[in-house]
């Protein structure tokens, strides 16, 4: 997470590509209980009993009840450990993620969770849970789709992180669709249609780590993804993110289906 500590992030429009680089195996979705000491003005306050959302090895997400910005400093302690840290994201006060920020550790600091995060591995869950209302993703992004779709899709920009599940190849690319079953990922590189995956979503200042499959690729451009599972903990992220693009104005979407249907007949 490189995040640049100017502006809350909050305020950063939804379609900005934040710099949340985090590898997807190192996020662990983890309650810890942790003190927090705010600095202010150049001294201490007071302490404050907080808890972990995620944790990674730069830093963790946290939720508190105290209000926090962008850059502030905080000395984040657990057990005997402590480390500094700053604010490098807040989540809008007005959205189903308000009390949530994080924090990165300041150079030279080390991380209160080192152990914590050798000793657990991720989990993740279905992306649509079983159960008699289980429904198919007819909104994943792959072939011979009909307009009856359930789940609509938003053009959105943002970073995608792949890596092959049982395999070394890894991908840079660039998010330009997504809904609630599916993305379209631009990159230099395609991985072949079938190809389970592992990746994380950097867009409107959060990660979401899925796991999926390559359903197609379109022109040696584009490959559309279906997502499987997601990681514990995230899908209020990706349910914050959609509700995001839903807000924008209808127009920035006109030509969305038009796109989407040109690249699902070259993939076909």
């Amino acid at each position: 997470m490189n995040h640049e500590a100017t502006q809350p992030r909050q305020d950063t429009p939804p379609d900005a590509v934040p710099q949340n680089d985090a590898p997807v195996e190192k996020l662990i979705h983890l309650a810890l209980p942790v003190r927090l000491t705010h600095t202010a003005n150049g001294g201490r306050g007071g302490l404050e009993m907080a808890c972990t959302y995620d944790i990674h090895p730069r830093g963790a997400r946290l939720l508190s009840c105290r209000d926090v910005k962008v850059g502030d400093l905080i000395t984040v302690e657990r057990g005997r450990n402590k480390s500094v840290c700053q604010v490098v994201w807040t989540a809008d006060p007005d959205s189903a993620l308000r009390g949530q920020f994080t924090v990165e550790c300041v150079e030279g600091s080390r991380i209160p969770w080192e152990e914590e995060l050798r000793q657990m591995e991720e989990q993740y869950m279905p992306v649509i849970p079983d159960g008699p209302n289980r429904k198919p993703p007819t909104a994943a992004f792959g072939r011979g789709e009909q307009n009856g779709r359930r789940r609509p899709r938003f053009q959105v920009e943002g970073g995608a992180d792949l890596a092959e599940i049982g395999g070394r190849s890894r991908v840079e690319g660039r998010l330009e669709q997504i809904s609630e079953f599916g993305c379209l990922i631009s990159a230099g590189d395609l991985l072949a249609p079938g190809t389970g995956l592992r990746l994380v979503l950097n867009m409107c200042d959060v990660s979401v780590a899925l796991r999926g499959h390559v359903r197609c690729t379109a022109q040696n451009r584009a490959m559309g993804v279906e997502f499987q599972e997601i990681r514990q903990g995230d899908r209020p992220l990706l349910d914050y993110v959609l509700n995001q693009l839903k807000k924008r104005p209808t127009e920035d979407f006109a030509d969305l289906e038009v796109i989407t249907e040109h690249l699902v007949a070259i993939a076909g």
